[in-house]
């Protein structure tokens, strides 16, 4: 079967696409590597909100709707699918991806990518150590399995840190302490977008709210942490900081590390969509349109995946991509489109309004951004930052020709967790701009795939359906 519209990734902004196109009269392919729908803000949310629900918050709470809202004619829903490779295809597009085992190929006539983000990476001094993980990590174990980490301190900057250790208190399991490194000058910087950010107050106002049941909690911040290293011997025992012109040291088991998130551009990068620096939020973002669109015919982009902008601002996206694609496709008019995308925009300006005031107010940790020496960076091949440093004394310019120098980027990860680190220490090496440095070529495979997968590999879908998928 050949359909309208291939959905890649089943997170708010592909949720909210595939039943925006669904309604508009398109056969749809959601595909998405997790077992259930959701994305990472509403993970398992059918199960979770019935055991977790008051934990979580009426944020994630949200996400039901979104899931539900698949279970709808003309929507296929293929969880536990992993793409590997989307290229050009007679009259359309041909995705190439895996399940249980088997591989096979999913042609549209169009494609919206929908990868969300990731979180930033965050290397550190003994950032390797078994007891040490992303926040993000610590939240998916939350929702998915109901496990909160014990003597767990937070290191970074973002309201998502807020968000976990709000939820780590209801729980009944609160963190030791927060370790912020945002600092007083970054908050008076950000005052100059506070007009603006006014617009999004209620996004203001729940910070605040977490913020106090924090503070009721008891729990501990530092801010404008700084010189940050984590001890231990086979795993994660202490946190040591400096803060306020002292030196800390917080004994804990397990470390969360957050200092926000990022565009995921692997799948975009793979078929040459541009990509360009943006300051605000220091990473590359996709070029689109208004509506999601990229220079290449057939594609859009929606979601976190071309900007972080939060879950509604991607559930807005997904929807105005959506109504661009119908009109591609004949099944709207252009005066439809644009009549039903007036009350999405609006409330797409709403979710935006704080975002220059966050991005100024919580920036990344610099000592992460470009880190000492002996700090390994890329996990997957253990390179550090000194080599990396050493590799552009030898002449290296891009992260490109470092892969021939010592393979940065070409492990199991394919460079999504040390490509912007190795990006940043170039650029600052040779005194050049993150555009001109650039980043790595994503090539197909953009996920591992078996040889025993290829080998059978079946013409048209070979997948067949799994209890609980969508038709």
């Amino acid at each position: 079967m050949r359909y309208d519209l291939i959905v890649l990734g089943a997170g708010p902004a592909g949720l909210a696409a595939a039943r925006e196109a669904a309604e508009a009269g398109l056969s749809v392919a959601l595909l998405d590597e997790q077992p259930r729908a959701g994305g990472q803000i509403y993970r398992d949310v059918e199960r979770a909100a019935a055991r977790r629900g008051d934990i979580l918050g009426a944020d994630y709470m949200h996400g039901i709707d979104l899931v539900r809202g698949i279970d709808t004619a003309g929507i296929r829903h293929m969880a536990g699918t992993v793409v590997w490779a989307i290229e050009e295809a007679a009259e359309g597009i041909s995705v190439s991806c895996t399940r249980e085992g088997r591989a096979t190929q999913i042609h549209g006539a169009r494609l919206l990518i929908a990868t969300g983000a990731l979180e930033r990476p965050m290397p550190m001094p003994g950032w390797t150590l078994p007891g040490v993980m992303t926040a993000g990590a610590g939240q998916i174990l939350l929702k998915a399995s109901g496990m909160v980490a014990r003597r767990a301190v937070l290191v970074g900057s973002g309201p998502l840190l807020y968000l976990i250790a709000a939820q780590m208190v209801r729980a009944g399991v609160p963190p030791l302490a927060l370790v912020e490194t945002q600092t007083r000058e970054d908050f008076t910087g950000a005052l100059r977008h506070l007009p603006g950010a006014l617009r999004g107050w209620r996004y203001l106002l729940k910070g605040a709210r977490m913020l106090a049941e924090i503070r009721r909690a008891g729990v501990v911040r530092y801010r404008g942490a700084r010189e940050i290293a984590i001890e231990g011997g086979e795993a994660a025992e202490a946190v040591r900081f400096t803060a306020g012109g002292q030196a800390h040291r917080i004994a804990c088991g397990t470390v969360l590390l957050h200092h926000g998130v990022v565009p995921n551009t692997q799948a975009a990068r793979s078929i040459g969509i541009a990509h360009r620096w943006d300051r605000a939020q220091r990473a590359f973002l996709p070029q689109c349109d208004a509506w999601g669109a990229t220079e290449q015919p057939g594609i859009w982009m929606a979601g976190d995946g071309t900007g972080i902008g939060g879950a509604k601002q991607a559930e807005i996206a997904g929807r105005l991509a959506a109504l661009d694609i119908a009109c591609a496709a004949g099944k709207i008019t252009t005066g439809d489109r644009d009549l039903r995308a007036v009350p999405l925009r609006r409330a797409s300006r709403g979710e935006l309004a704080a975002r220059p005031f966050l991005d100024a107010a919580y920036p990344p940790y610099a000592g992460a951004l470009r880190p000492e020496d002996a700090v390994t960076i890329c996990r997957c091949e253990e390179i550090s930052a000194g080599d990396i440093r050493a590799y552009a004394r030898l002449g290296c310019l891009g992260p490109n020709q470092a892969k021939a120098f010592g393979r940065p980027g070409m492990g199991p990860c394919q460079g999504r967790y040390c490509g912007l680190t190795v990006t940043a220490l170039l650029a600052e090496a040779h005194g050049r701009s993150e555009d001109e440095t650039g980043y790595y070529r994503i090539r197909a495979p953009i996920k591992p795939v078996t040889l025993g997968e290829l080998a059978q590999m079946q013409e048209g879908e070979g997948f067949a359906p799994i209890q609980g998928e969508t038709h």
